[in-house]
């Protein structure tokens, strides 16, 4: 290059530096993406004297070219949309390769949206590799642009491509920071939920508000039967079908296979899933995310995109994850529910083997006066003659007190444990079984649960179902007795007892204690230091583990804690 030559070059240098420099300070100090591309744009057209200018990106949904900010263009300049390849902006975009057109009118893929444009000069906006956008220069002169242009244009839109890529970063961040929060918020939210309707309204409002969606779908699983039963947000129009088998949709496809799956278009291959399907509906696209729990699918989840859109993989992790947070409440819930029963028929066992017990205590209580009255029937026939009227008085007397021995003794017959009932248990197994079926009711109360079980304990024998009631009405009383919360602890060893070897069980809680003045009367019969109790849950213990040759006592209380001690006689060998 000659001195001359050099010398006009010097100031184009200095104009491209500064230029370089204002771009580069001004998008690393904004964090708006659209305000530094005005910026770069406005720098732009200010160092090369282009007529217009505009930034066009390419929407990663539809794989169109869409201008995203424009200089000299006029307003209705974004809302053009070009295809990959379509137009000199299209086909840099798909060739990654600048485009320098001196002439337009001698550029077939040229596209008009200015008239009076006479040159162009196009540049990929490319990051790690990929293009995202073209930066696109105008000018209403010929041939005015030249290769040093290409050059600074390059450059320019490389260092652009860099700083605008690090804004959608801190962007796309602070938006998983924030879906990383509703995420959070949502989870705590389902699991406050008890019921599975419940669940289900608060999984598809949440599903809605994260994803954007136009409308959110859940349908629960039957069999091979899916039914409606919660829409959150607006169909225009569109009404999904309530009850529809899984092999009338690909929603079948998402169940069996277990994973999400995306539905480009819905009136394409939807049909059966809307009764009513009419625009903007049957052109978004849907997202079927399953609702599953382990093994077990509860439901799915059906999203509505807001007009055409290609949901993306972090769509899909995103419902994925709320999903699994809304299918542990329901499994939750379901839990709840087994406990509660449980707990229903633990009060219904409890109410009848009161009655039992109280049966055969007013039976026993019965027999002595009838054993006396029979007695005295005995004493009054002395004396009497056949034909006196009164022995036949007497001998009826004895009928009916005979009749009563009876009832009385089958009466304490029903209330005895049947030795035939008893079985081989694992002491190991009974206990964690038991603290299976509570471990729901300890969580809502705040007890912990520690269990301590020595190794290799041998069986015993005794009846499955009693043994389970004695376990269940010692920790729900130890639940009652930390109100706040607390630790529980079961500790289960062998000992040596006093007529052999047997099976301890030591229960332990950190509640109150047992107040000094009812401490000899918590084994009685109808006593109870709580307005709600019915003073037979220990008694009931004492009476079913005395059937059992066992036995249960206080073994220590205090204001730190109470400590009950059960334990069963070990099989003789």
């Amino acid at each position: 290059m000659s001195p001359p030559d050099r010398a006009q070059e010097r100031p184009r240098d200095a104009r491209v530096l500064d230029c370089l420099y204002r771009v580069g300070a001004f998008v690393n100090a904004t964090e708006d993406p659209r305000e530094a591309l005005d910026f770069i744009l406005s720098e732009i057209v200010q160092t090369l004297n282009a007529s217009s200018a505009s930034i066009a990106l390419l929407e990663p949904t539809t794989g169109n070219l869409r201008i995203e900010v424009s200089n000299g263009l006029g307003p209705q300049s974004e809302q053009h949309v070009l295809s990959l390849g379509q137009g000199i902006t299209g086909w840099v975009a798909l060739h990654a390769r600048p485009l320098l057109v001196a002439d337009v009118t001698k550029e077939p893929r040229y596209v008009e949206l200015r008239q009076g444009i006479k040159s162009e000069l196009a540049v990929p906006m490319e990051l790690m590799g990929n293009v995202i956008g073209v930066v696109n220069c105008d000018s209403d002169r010929l041939n005015a642009f030249s290769e040093a242009d290409v050059s600074f244009l390059s450059l320019l839109t490389n260092e652009a491509s860099k700083a605008v890529g690090r804004i959608w970063l801190l962007r796309q961040l602070r938006t998983k920071a924030a879906q990383l929060e509703s995420l959070v918020a949502a989870a705590q939210e389902l699991a406050r939920e008890r019921d599975e309707p419940g669940i289900a309204a608060e999984l598809a409002k949440h599903t809605h508000a994260l994803l954007g969606a136009r409308a959110v779908a859940y349908y629960k699983c039957s069999g091979k039967q899916l039914n409606l039963k919660v829409v959150d947000g607006d169909c225009a129009g569109s009404t999904f079908t309530p009850s529809l088998n899984l092999d009338e949709t690909s929603l079948g496809t998402a169940i069996a296979r277990q994973r999400a799956i995306v539905i480009p278009v819905a009136g394409k291959s939807e049909e059966n899933l809307f009764k009513k399907l009419i625009p903007p509906v049957s052109t978004s696209s849907l997202l079927a995310v399953p609702v599953r729990y382990d093994d077990d699918t509860f439901g799915i989840l059906v999203c509505v995109s807001m007009g055409a859109y290609r949901f993306s993989d972090d769509d899909k992790h995103l419902v994925t994850a709320l999903s699994s947070f809304g299918a542990s409440s329901i499994q939750n819930a379901r839990l709840y529910s087994k406990v509660f029963t449980v707990e229903e028929g633990l009060r219904r066992s409890e109410r009848l083997t009161a009655l039992g017990l109280l049966s055969a205590e007013v039976a026993h209580e019965i027999r002595n006066p009838l054993t006396v009255l029979k007695l005295l029937c005995d004493t009054l026939s002395h004396g009497l003659t056949q034909d006196d009227p009164r022995t036949e008085d007497i001998e009826v007397m004895r009928e009916k007190i005979q009749h009563m021995e009876g009832v009385v003794s089958r009466v304490l017959g029903m209330s005895k444990s049947q030795s035939g009932a008893f079985k081989s248990i694992d002491m190991r197994q009974a206990v964690e079984n038991a603290v299976l079926l509570l471990r729901l009711k300890f969580q809502q109360a705040g007890v912990i649960v520690r269990t301590d079980v020595a190794e290799c304990l041998p069986f015993i024998e005794g009846n499955p179902g009693q043994i389970q009631q004695v376990f269940l009405n010692l920790l729900l009383n130890a639940v009652q007795a930390m109100p706040t919360g607390g630790s529980l602890k079961i500790k289960v060893t062998p000992e040596k007892g006093q007529t052999g070897e047997v099976i301890a069980i030591y229960i332990s809680d950190t509640g109150l204690g047992v107040p000094e003045e009812i401490k000899n009367k918590i084994f009685e019969s109808f006593f109870t230091s709580r307005e709600d109790g019915t003073g037979l849950g220990l008694a009931i213990v004492k009476r079913i583990l005395r059937d059992h040759r066992g036995d249960i006592v206080l073994e220590s209380t205090s204001r730190t804690g109470t400590t009950f001690k059960i334990w069963f006689p070990l099989p003789a060998k």
